[in-house]
């Protein structure tokens, strides 16, 4: 907890959490944002962890700070990926390489699934930055048979000119790796590729998330990536490698340790999880 201690002291005091680089992620990761873990088991309705239900109001959003501002919030994986095994696994271009569309994401041992973690925690984040004005999108609402390809998510940033992008995911790694880690696109430029313009700016966007949700959760950054920073820069997924304008990702937690599951299976700490990220991407826009 000292490096989440100075992580907040860093993020409250000055405009971002510092400029230093991440440490380069250990071992090789396995999908979009997802860890090498086990396919997700099947999810259970009756586990508190299922997604609120709240859509979004067809109403303009309140006048606010955020006003004129929009904000595309990603959803990482959806529930009925498992279902379509084939489309998920076709491969698409990520700019510097090719992977496939999309994965099933990873789970607790209990069976509380990632993609409706993310879809709890980014319906809770719509509703905190429309309060504030913005102009929210999600990139899926459970409302798709399965995805969207990874290529498609960072389309649907690019095409809304949108302010910030977020990716809301969780890990799968082993027991013990505990935190948080914000992932920061690479500099990459090749086939359809080019972030030249984005990376200082999602580093700002995901040095004050980080800063303000070891701030709201009491989490602290990961263990296991990123030097304790709680920030990671990668190469190799394509929503961060195709998207024009200022994104990154944020691993709210390992669901494969049993401590950083009960939090995530915590309708109060998903609440604080999304109230850390609405802080960090107000912070970005109002900056």
């Amino acid at each position: 907890m000292a490096a989440a201690v100075v992580l907040v002291a860093l993020c409250l005091t000055a405009a971002g959490c510092g400029s230093g680089g991440a440490a380069p992620q250990a071992g090789p990761p396995a999908s979009d944002g997802a860890s090498a873990s086990p396919r997700e088991p099947s999810p259970s309705a009756s586990l508190s962890g299922n997604p609120s239900p709240a859509p979004s109001s067809a109403a303009p959003p309140p006048k606010g700070p955020l006003t004129g501002r929009t904000v595309v919030i990603d959803p990482g994986h959806n529930p009925r990926n498992r279902d379509h095994t084939r489309e998920i696994n076709a491969q698409v271009d990520m700019g510097n390489g090719r992977k496939e569309c999309d994965t099933t994401g990873t789970a607790t041992d209990s069976g509380y699934a990632e993609a409706r973690f993310t879809l709890d925690v980014s319906r809770r984040l719509r509703t905190l930055l429309e309060a504030e004005g913005a102009k929210v999108r999600l990139t899926q609402d459970d409302d798709r048979p399965f995805g969207p390809c990874v290529d498609e998510r960072a389309r649907i940033g690019n095409e809304a000119h949108a302010d910030a992008v977020v990716s809301v995911h969780a890990d799968g790694s082993a027991v013990g790796n505990r935190g948080f880690h914000v992932i920061l696109p690479a500099e990459v430029r090749g086939g359809g590729a080019d972030t030249s313009r984005i990376v200082a700016p999602s580093r700002d966007l995901g040095e004050r998330i980080a800063g303000n949700f070891v701030r709201t959760t009491g989490s602290a950054p990961s263990n296991y990536i990123g030097g304790n920073t709680g920030l990671d820069t990668r190469d190799d997924l394509g929503g961060l490698n195709l998207s024009t304008v200022p994104k990154v990702f944020i691993e709210c937690g390992n669901m494969r340790d049993p401590k950083d599951a009960a939090l995530l299976m915590s309708e109060d700490w998903r609440q604080r999880a999304a109230t850390g990220i609405a802080d960090g991407i107000g912070s970005y826009l109002k900056r």
